[in-house]
C-alpha cells in the first residue's frame, strides 16, 4: 500500500473516531440529553425549515462549484456544473478528514487534470477560489460585527481567543494566497532548489525531467495568473459566489433554531454570531474543527438560549452541515473517481 493511501486511510479514521468522541462529549455535557431524545426533538421540529437547512447545506455544495466553474470560464476552461460539484465534493470531504484548511485541493486539482485541465491553470485556479474562500468568512464576519459589535463580547474569554487568533491567521492567509499568485516565480524557485537538494542527497533521480516538467507547470501557472490578475471580474465572481456559498451553511443554525421553535428577530442575531464563530473554527488545525467548532457554538448560542437548548441545536445543526454534508460529498467523489477510471480502463 502507497505512503499516501496509508496516510488517507490514517485520517479517514481518526475523523471518525473524533468525530465519535465529539458527540459523546458534546452529549456528556448535558445530563439530559441522549441520541434517543435528540431524535426525539427532530421528530417534533417544523418540518419545513429542517427541510430548507438541509437545502441550504446542499447550496454550499453547489455554490462552491460555480466559483470554481466561473474562474475556469473566465480562463477559457469552461466546464459543465456536475464537473464544477465533483471539484467541489472532493474538496469539501478530504478538507473535512485532513488537518488542514486546504487538506481538499489536491483531491480538487486530481479531477481537475483528469478532464485535460493544466495542472498550473488548476493550480491558480484553486489558489484563487481559496484565497476568495477565505475572504468571504473575514468578509461576513466584518458585516456581524459592524451589526452588532456586542456580539463577540458575549463569547467567553476563551471563544474570543479563538475569533480573535482566526481572524488574524485568516487575513495573513489572504494576503498569502494573493502573493503566491502574483508572486508564483518565488515558490517554483524554491521548489526547484528542493528537487536540486533532494537530487544532491539522492533521494530523488532523474533531476533534468522533473525541472523540465516544473518548468511546463510554471509556465502554466504564470501564464494563468498573469490573466487572473488581468481580470477583476475573475476575483469579483468567485468572491461573490464564496459568500453565497459561505452564507448557504452559516445560515443553517438560525434555520434550525427556527425549526425548533425559535424567535425570527433573534434568528437573525444567531446569523451574525454565526458569522463570528465560522472565524473562531476555520483556522484550526483539526479535520473538520470537531471538537472546537461544537465548543464555540455551544458558547455562543447560550447567550440566546439555556444550555440544553445550545446543545440540541449545536447537535442538529453540525449534523447537517457537517456530518451529512461530508459524507455525501465522500460518496459522490467516490462515485465521480469510479466512474472517471472506468471511461480510464475502456480507452487502455
Amino acid at each position: 500500500m502507497k505512503g499516501s493511501q496509508k496516510k488517507k486511510i490514517f485520517w479517514m479514521i481518526f475523523s471518525l473516531a473524533l468525530a465519535l468522541l465529539t458527540i459523546w462529549a458534546v452529549l456528556k455535557q448535558s445530563e439530559d440529553m441522549s441520541i434517543k431524545k435528540l431524535l426525539t426533538i427532530i421528530e417534533g421540529a417544523d418540518k419545513k425549515w429542517i427541510i430548507v437547512s438541509m437545502i441550504s447545506a446542499t447550496l454550499f455544495v453547489f455554490f462552491e462549484a460555480v466559483a470554481i466553474c466561473s474562474i475556469l470560464k473566465e480562463i477559457s476552461y469552461q466546464k459543465s456544473i456536475g464537473k464544477g460539484i465533483l471539484y467541489s465534493t472532493s474538496d469539501i470531504y478530504f478538507s473535512a478528514i485532513t488537518p488542514s484548511a486546504t487538506g481538499g485541493q489536491p483531491a480538487s486539482a486530481f479531477f481537475m487534470l483528469r478532464d485535460g485541465i493544466p495542472v498550473g491553470v488548476a493550480s491558480a485556479t484553486l489558489v484563487v477560489n481559496l484565497m476568495m474562500y477565505t475572504a468571504a468568512i473575514i468578509f461576513l464576519g466584518l458585516i456581524a460585527v459592524i451589526v452588532s459589535p456586542k456580539l463577540y463580547f458575549e463569547f467567553n474569554f476563551w471563544s474570543r481567543v479563538f475569533i480573535g487568533a482566526g481572524a488574524i491567521g485568516l487575513t495573513v492567509l489572504v494576503i498569502f494566497f494573493l502573493a503566491v499568485l502574483r508572486r508564483g516565480e518565488k515558490v517554483f524557485t524554491a521548489l526547484a532548489n528542493l528537487l536540486r537538494f533532494l537530487h544532491k542527497k539522492k533521494i530523488i533521480h532523474k533531476l533534468d525531467s522533473r525541472l523540465l516538467r516544473l518548468n511546463k507547470i510554471q509556465i502554466d501557472y504564470e501564464n494563468c495568473s498573469s490573466l487572473i490578475a488581468g481580470k477583476s471580474s475573475i476575483m469579483f465572481k468567485a468572491f461573490f459566489w464564496n459568500v453565497i456559498q459561505r452564507s448557504c451553511q452559516i445560515v443553517v443554525p438560525s434555520m434550525v433554531y427556527m425549526a425548533l421553535g425559535g424567535q425570527r428577530h433573534q434568528s437573525v442575531l444567531l446569523f451574525f454570531k454565526q458569522c463570528l464563530i465560522t472565524i473562531g473554527y476555520n483556522f484550526v488545525p483539526i479535520p473538520g474543527a470537531m471538537g472546537i467548532a461544537d465548543y464555540l457554538m455551544i458558547d455562543g448560542f447560550s447567550s440566546f438560549m439555556t444550555k440544553n437548548a445550545a446543545f440540541e441545536l449545536d447537535m442538529i445543526s453540525r449534523g447537517i452541515t457537517f456530518y451529512i454534508c461530508v459524507t455525501l460529498s465522500g460518496l459522490i467523489t467516490l462515485i465521480g473517481y469510479m466512474k472517471g477510471k472506468k471511461r480510464y480502463d475502456r480507452s487502455l
